[in-house]
């Protein structure tokens, strides 16, 4: 009975309550309670949402329940490892495929994995589950999995990868920490990768110098924006460029825990300056760039959730940078982990400290 109880919960989503906002109220409520660690939400055509548990677990919610859905990769579940990120194929509809990030482990270590996937016809399983990309050559600490994957208007996947806790290690394009990583979907490398061909480099290098980018969208033109965790102090947005140095470490807008300076100051010739950067750290995660027509006074503004300050945050793109114009925050906004625009325009968030999946609408 218990492992029944285990793979269907019913929940009765919550009574929508008045959030505050510079548009004025709009609503928030609850769609799934009950999570376990959750840490990524995408929401199916017929409304249906699938959420991963940093545990390894995959849940379906579904008609007022939650279900499991098997077949998903074993995970290293220890520090910030597990099931990570979920992101749909754009072709979903027709194909059912999915992409899922997670950290695998690898003899004593651990790296940054990507895998695809089909949902069966009656979402309670994956099928044909087969791993793209695994970093090189992974880390035996549990930090700095990075870990969103975002698929590009061409069909390409883009993965976010942390420098793992070895803070050199970003500047090594012989290594995959700290950088962005781009591959077909079938794993491939693509030809026109920044570096292709060059001797020392890895060649789904798309850009480097990160330190621990777990938040990761696409705006209306098709770029990539990142919202990244800085040290004590510097978490950063950047606008993803291919073939890019970012700077980590030896730039930063922070200092380590200890106090100390780090790197060589601010800036660097050949090394980018962040859109937007935050200190104190907010412990930025999920983001998104809004396009959708529920909340037309916010299209093309980004969203980002705090993980320390536990508030959504709303930053004014113009251009090549952006600046944060709202915070906004309730109880439901604790640990915010991931927020996505859903397909009517809503906006879905994680909460990880309640344990809880939202949904913001008018």
């Amino acid at each position: 009975m218990r492992g029944f109880i285990l793979a269907c919960l019913t929940f009765v989503p919550g009574a929508a309550l008045a959030l505050d906002t510079d548009i004025g109220p709009v609503n928030v409520q609850a769609v799934a309670t009950g999570l376990d660690q959750p840490w990524g939400v995408a929401q199916m055509p017929n409304g249906d949402l699938l959420v991963t548990e940093r545990d390894g677990a995959l849940k379906r919610i579904s008609g007022g329940q939650v279900r499991d859905v098997a077949g998903v990769p074993p995970v290293a579940a220890e520090g910030q490892g597990g099931l990570l990120d979920i992101t749909l194929a754009h072709d979903f509809a027709t194909t059912r495929s999915l992409f899922l990030t997670y950290a695998k482990e690898q003899g004593r270590g651990s790296g940054t994995a990507l895998a695809a996937a089909e949902l069966s016809a009656d979402g309670s399983r994956l099928e044909n589950l087969r791993d793209l990309f695994e970093s090189a050559p992974g880390g035996r600490t549990g930090r700095h999995f990075g870990s969103r994957v975002v698929e590009a208007a061409d069909g390409t996947l883009l993965v976010t990868i942390g420098d793992r806790g070895d803070r050199p290690s970003a500047q090594d394009r012989s290594l995959h920490n700290g950088s962005i990583v781009r591959v077909n979907r079938d794993g491939t490398v693509p030809g026109d990768n920044p570096f292709v061909g060059q001797a020392g480099v890895l060649p789904e290098i798309w850009s480097y110098g990160h330190r621990n980018p777990q938040g990761a969208g696409l705006d209306a033109r098709g770029v990539m924006w990142t919202a990244e965790h800085g040290a004590r102090g510097g978490d950063e947005v950047n606008r993803v460029q291919k073939g890019a140095n970012y700077g980590w470490p030896v730039i930063s807008y922070g200092v380590h825990y200890s106090g100390g300076k780090i790197g060589e100051g601010t800036a660097k010739p050949g090394m980018e300056q962040p859109a937007h950067y935050w200190d104190p750290s907010i412990a930025p995660s999920g983001l998104m760039v809004y396009q959708g027509d529920m909340f037309p006074e916010w299209r093309g503004d980004m969203f980002v959730g705090s993980l320390k300050f536990s508030y959504i945050s709303r930053l004014d793109v113009s251009g090549e940078t952006a600046r944060e114009v709202e915070q906004i925050e309730s109880d439901e906004t604790l640990r915010v982990r991931d927020i996505v625009e859903a397909p009517d325009g809503s906006i879905l968030f994680i909460s990880v400290g309640n344990g809880a999946v939202y949904r913001i609408s008018r």
